[in-house]
């Protein structure tokens, strides 16, 4: 049954790997991965989100299922505003009046990119669209004040994009987004396992490994979980055992990366700044951040102590949402 809304405000964390979406008044409603398949012969959208991802690398030739956003920005148009309407309707039923919709941004992106997301919102039905970027949304998320003149430091690890953010008086300060986050991982072990092992396994397998034992800081107790992958040789399907000592080797030149980045923007922060966040410690959110082994690999690099926040996943979609909240307060602060 459809619920006829009398136009709702709505969040939408826009993420490569994930769509969630908060709603004001309702808290999170929605939560779905962001793939979208289509019949290439009609252009018709046959499944989008959960649906969707169950067919990654398993469909025939006239179906093709994709991810529209690559590295945190929109790589196919007009999928991604089909992707949109799909959920603006899930989450909204039949409403009389449009929307109005936060959306978050990479903090790096460039003109052209923020027009085509206000664009395909506008298009898919929204009002009105406001843009926040994803550190602030985030920090707003793990229920830090950002009103307030004090640094305080977020990392904030998705799919596509690590963004990174020192925040004071509601604006950040020195910011940088890098295309080096929880996607660029997968990749990395899919070519560990065919360089070490010969086999080629797909990004859902690479995706299961790193959670279940993917690490960046060497662990106590060595883990194993057995995979089934091509073998190059043969061309058969083989299974093999893989160790997290291995996930080690294959994740540290990513992990290394983010950290290194994080110290670039810590040189960059003024002094004062600088001497909050080393109080304070930095704050760490998205799902990137919950491979094992990440928050003690950049505490000890920086001599920081690093948090991890609470909801981590939804922090960035809690933001948007308590953002919706103090929308006249922000709309100084948030790109029309």
């Amino acid at each position: 049954m459809f619920k006829f809304g009398l136009g709702q405000d709505i969040g939408i964390d826009l993420g490569t790997a994930t769509v969630i979406a908060y709603v004001k008044g309702k808290g999170i409603v929605l939560r779905e991965p962001s793939v979208v398949a289509v019949d290439n012969n009609t252009g018709e959208v046959l499944a989008v989100g959960q649906e969707a991802r169950r067919m990654l690398g398993r469909t025939p030739g006239n179906i093709v299922a994709t991810r529209p956003l690559r590295d945190g920005v929109i790589s196919d148009y007009t999928v991604t505003e089909k992707m949109l309407k799909h959920f603006i309707n899930k989450v909204c039923g039949k409403f009389i009046f449009a929307p109005r919709i936060m959306i978050c941004i990479p903090s790096q992106v460039t003109e052209v990119e923020k027009k085509a997301v206000i664009d395909a919102a506008s298009q898919a039905g929204a009002r009105k669209v406001y843009l926040i970027e994803e550190p602030i949304a985030a920090a707003i998320g793990a229920g830090i004040d950002i009103s307030k003149p004090c640094g305080n430091m977020v990392v904030d690890i998705g799919g596509g994009t690590t963004d990174i953010a020192v925040i004071s008086l509601g604006g950040s300060v020195v910011s940088t987004s890098l295309k080096t986050a929880g996607d660029r991982f997968d990749e990395y072990i899919v070519k560990y396992i065919k360089k070490k092992h010969n086999i080629m396994i797909g990004e859902r397998t690479a995706e299961d490994l790193k959670v279940n034992i993917g690490c960046v800081f060497p662990k106590i107790q060595d883990t194993e979980m057995d995979i089934r992958g091509r073998d190059l040789v043969t061309g058969l399907p083989k299974t093999v055992t893989i160790y997290s000592s291995e996930m080690l080797e294959a994740l540290t030149e990513p992990a290394m990366m983010i950290v290194d980045s994080v110290h670039s923007v810590l040189e960059k922060t003024p002094p004062e700044l600088a001497a909050d966040i080393s109080d304070k410690g930095i704050y760490m959110t998205g799902g990137g951040c919950l491979v094992d082994g990440l928050d003690k690999l950049l505490q000890e690099k920086t001599g920081i102590n690093v948090m991890i926040a609470q909801d981590t996943v939804s922090c960035v979609a809690l933001g948007t949402g308590k953002a919706l909240d103090n929308l006249d307060a922000l709309e100084g602060k948030v790109r029309k």
